[in-house]
């Protein structure tokens, strides 16, 4: 496992590389759905740590790049990111998580041709997801809310009494060869992502 600086994150070399390695990795020479897979596993690793906090009603970090220090593996992808320096409340966690999603974001477009809205969308979907699994949901809505700008609201819904996240974007994996529609997919139709996940809710 290598560490990188989070200011790593914005070089459009550096990202060309690490998607090119999570294209190869899954199989797939298109480069938007490398940099849509890497960008999924980039931007829960980047939500985690102040979703939790929101969650447990903590002093968030505040994840400016120059304090994140990121983990990246052999296949490319940031399996886990961490403030290096604590919040000390010289800095708005929302404001910098803002600042932090739109300064990766935009290169990580460039460097795949995936739209900017999409990548917004999954940033959405992590934020929601993360704060899910620390068993408050509303802290994602609440955190989305002082992100605010370009990120969409996450959104929840009961299926087999279980919450699951309404997902709004695609990691396109089933563009993989090989490979299959997520359950929880928003292109799925409606009914069938609905039977999908009260099957899941009931074997769990």
């Amino acid at each position: 496992m290598n560490t990188v600086p989070g200011r790593t994150l914005t070089q459009p070399d550096w990202l060309t590389a690490r998607i090119a390695e999570m294209g190869r990795s899954w199989g797939t020479t298109s480069l938007r759905i490398a940099g849509t897979l890497w960008w999924c596993m980039v931007s829960s690793a980047l939500v985690e740590q102040v979703a939790r906090a929101y969650a447990r009603e903590e002093t968030p970090p505040a994840p400016v790049l120059d304090r994140i220090a990121c983990e990246v593996r052999p296949d490319g992808g940031v399996e886990h990111i961490t403030v290096a320096v604590p919040g000390d409340g010289t800095v708005e966690c929302g404001t910098a998580l803002r600042d932090t999603l739109a300064a990766v974001i935009a290169p990580v477009a460039e460097a795949s041709g995936a739209g900017v809205p999409s990548l917004w969308a999954i940033a959405a979907d992590a934020i929601g997801n993360r704060a899910l699994d620390a068993g408050v949901p509303a802290a994602g809505t609440r955190l989305a809310a002082e992100i605010g700008d370009k990120l969409p609201t996450p959104r929840f819904v009961q299926i087999g009494g279980r919450t699951f996240v309404r997902r709004i974007s695609c990691c396109l994996v089933f563009e993989v060869p090989g490979c299959e529609m997520c359950t929880s997919c928003p292109k799925r139709p409606a009914v069938e992502r609905k039977a999908l996940l009260e099957k899941l809710a009931a074997e769990s």
